[in-house]
């Protein structure tokens, strides 16, 4: 056995990679050249053994709550800084909601950098809104082995990494545009509702992940076990310079909530680095805090302020306990063995024990002739997760920790044929994976132009001549090219190429003094009227919530558009080829960018190779491809995937997306 087949067989055997040592000057290739073709083997059997161990059932009480609530108020009235205060569990249940009095109803979201007003740029928010977004941006992006805050968040969604003056020239954040995730318009997001339904996740956040800082999570016993958010000093922004420090109120009231809940400090952000950049976790400190020896619930309520109803997220003013993540009761839960194969594995359910999004086959065979199989869709779930098994992952501590993620595969209508996640994955990665599986099928199908020049908003249907213009094709958008997350992200940017600031902007970006982390193009285009209607229905000028699909676009199927949650414009999803026709997709979110580019292309690879019958794109429709010509002799290309340097962990091996 060949060195390459042993790793395209997908851990037949571990110890062959060992064998193959490294080899080739770099593992960034973009998967794209090479044609080399695998030759079908034998089935090989489902991968087996545990590789994970699931966090401890660990749940905030009712005390708990009071507790984060108390030493919130404390720091806030120590700084005079009165605030609205939102505490959620794991998975996104609001459990208190505390308007301290004379804390500002609004928070104002910055304009674009020539003063105008694009998408929710410029608008004023509920203050209930920014704290609960908050709150929950700390537990979403966090777990066991990293602790983020939406300082981390704002670091990693903006124009340049590390964001900063002198950073000018950069590429963008590597999760940019995450903070269009989770939102209130999510199909995958679980609604509030009567019965045992009620307290299942994950829950969607009122303005999607925030990069405002004033966001923490909160542990117990090392586990997260929720999200502490703050909004008092009237503004709902992002800090675009980690060079310097900040004093944000805040974000101090925030730190004083995790006292007693604080992440470990061996997994906090400023502990994880990201090409060589530390990131930040906060511009503050436990000892500068105000003494909270004598914060207690019974002092706060009802001196410092009350418990608020929120429409849609709290609407009774009680103090709640959450619920246990990995319980039933959550919402994430562990497979059956009837569910997925493969041990470790955890999925979603309704609270009732049955799997919102289980294993099916395609809905789309109408229009693709064969769509894939349940069995096709078992087998791809359970490479990639094997994949995900034996990668070192990039954002977690301690190092050589195993990557943990969240895998989604949808057909060619955006359609789920199931998703599966790791024990101890970031929340957040669950509706982000569908987005990025969304988000190749959708562009690379033959009805995206169609589809974008039926929106009703004129600003949606502006991107299609984009696009045509930028890739000098009158039929772009039609189904000729594969494009990857990855693809869509490079050309979803400020500049392009990514950071060049004498580049115009990619073709699905706004301009450079138009662009925000509010506005980034037709991803903040396609949801801005989701994002007003729920805000109406927030704050009550409206009964009507928005309903649970994204985007205006028309459906592929009755009662089911392509983008039901929105698109995703960062790496991590690939679109599925049963020869040269589009078939679905698959997503992958969770860790580094890289990662979730290699558990996707290289688990699709290797369940290709076992069922020879579907795969990746043909290399040459993949979307790098194509080569630009930027004028001045300059050109570039857009990528397809990037893989990772020795991504395996007991391996050496290197190059392990090139050629296939």
């Amino acid at each position: 056995m060949t060195c390459r087949a042993a790793h395209v067989l997908g851990w037949i055997a571990l110890l062959n990679l060992a064998a193959c040592g490294g080899g080739g000057s770099t593992s960034g290739g973009s998967g794209g050249g090479g044609g080399i073709t695998p030759t079908p083997t034998p089935t090989p059997p489902p991968p087996t053994g545990s590789f994970y161990t699931a966090p401890a059932a660990e749940a905030l009480s009712v005390a708990d709550v009071q507790k984060v609530l108390a030493e919130t108020a404390a720091q806030a009235h120590a700084d005079n800084r009165p605030a609205v205060i939102a505490v959620t569990d794991r998975v996104g249940n609001v459990l208190a909601v505390l308007r301290m009095t004379g804390a500002p109803a609004l928070a104002a979201i910055p304009k674009a950098a020539d003063g105008s007003q694009q998408d929710i740029q410029g608008l004023n928010v509920p203050a209930e809104a920014a704290a609960i977004a908050k709150a929950i941006t700390g537990a979403y992006l966090s777990s066991s082995g990293n602790a983020f805050s939406t300082r981390t968040a704002s670091m990693i969604v903006q124009q340049r990494f590390p964001p900063a003056p002198s950073t000018v020239g950069l590429e963008s954040g590597p999760l940019f545009g995450v903070q269009f995730s989770q939102l209130p318009c999510s199909d995958l997001a679980a609604r509030l509702a009567p019965g045992p339904a009620n307290m299942i996740g994950p829950k969607r956040s009122p303005l999607g992940l925030s990069a405002d800082p004033g966001g923490f999570p909160l542990y117990k016993n090392g586990v997260v076990v929720g999200g502490v958010g703050v909004s008092g000093d009237g503004t709902y922004g992002f800090d675009p310079d980690v060079l310097d420090v900040d004093s944000d109120t805040d974000e101090r009231s925030g730190l004083a909530g995790t006292v007693g809940f604080e992440a470990p400090l061996e997994v906090r952000a400023n502990r994880i680095s990201v090409d060589g950049t530390l990131l930040r976790y906060t511009d503050t400190d436990y000892a500068s805090l105000t003494s909270l020896a004598g914060a207690t619930y019974a002092a706060t309520v009802p001196a410092l302020g009350g418990l608020i109803p929120v429409t849609g997220y709290y609407p009774v003013a009680v103090v709640l306990s959450g619920a246990a993540y990995g319980s039933e009761a959550s919402g994430v839960r562990p497979a059956t063995a009837a569910e997925f194969t493969t041990s470790d594995a955890f999925v979603l359910s309704d609270g009732s024990g049955i799997n919102r999004f289980p294993l099916r086959a395609g809905s789309d065979g109408a229009e693709v002739g064969t769509p894939i199989s349940a069995l096709e869709a078992q087998r791809i779930l359970e490479q990639a997760f094997s994949t995900m098994a034996h990668a070192r992952a990039q954002i977690r501590q301690p190092l050589d920790s195993r990557a943990q993620v969240t895998i989604a595969l949808v057909d060619t209508r955006g359609v789920s044929l199931g998703l599966v996640r790791s024990p101890d994955a970031p929340v957040f990665g669950i509706d982000v994976s569908l987005q990025k599986a969304r988000t190749a099928a959708f562009f690379t199908n033959p009805n995206a132009a169609a589809q974008l020049l039926a929106d009703p908003s004129p600003d949606v249907r502006s991107f299609v001549p984009a696009m045509r213009s930028f890739f000098a094709d009158p039929s772009a958008l039609t189904g000729q090219l594969a494009l990857s997350a990855r693809a869509i992200g490079n050309i979803s940017r400020p500049y392009f190429p990514d950071g060049e600031v004498a580049r115009p902007n990619g073709p699905l970006s706004r301009p450079i003094v138009k662009w925000s982390p509010f506005s980034t193009g037709l991803q903040s285009a396609l949801v801005l009227s989701n994002l007003g209607q729920h805000l109406n229905y927030v704050t009550g000028a409206s009964g009507s919530d928005t309903p649970a699909r994204c985007s205006f676009i028309p459906d592929a199927a009755p009662g089911q558009n392509r983008l039901q949650n929105g698109i995703q414009i960062f790496a991590g999803g690939v679109p599925i080829y049963r020869g040269t026709k589009l078939i679905g997709a698959i997503g992958v979110s969770g860790d580094g960018i890289d990662q979730d580019d290699m558990i996707a292309f290289l688990g699709l690879n290797n369940a290709g190779v076992i069922l020879g019958t579907l795969g990746n794109a043909p290399a040459a429709v993949r979307a790098d491809s194509l080569i630009f010509e930027l004028g001045g002799g300059a050109s570039a290309r857009l990528r397809y995937v990037s893989c990772p340097f020795a991504p395996f962990i007991g391996s050496d091996v290197q190059n392990v997306c090139q050629g296939l």
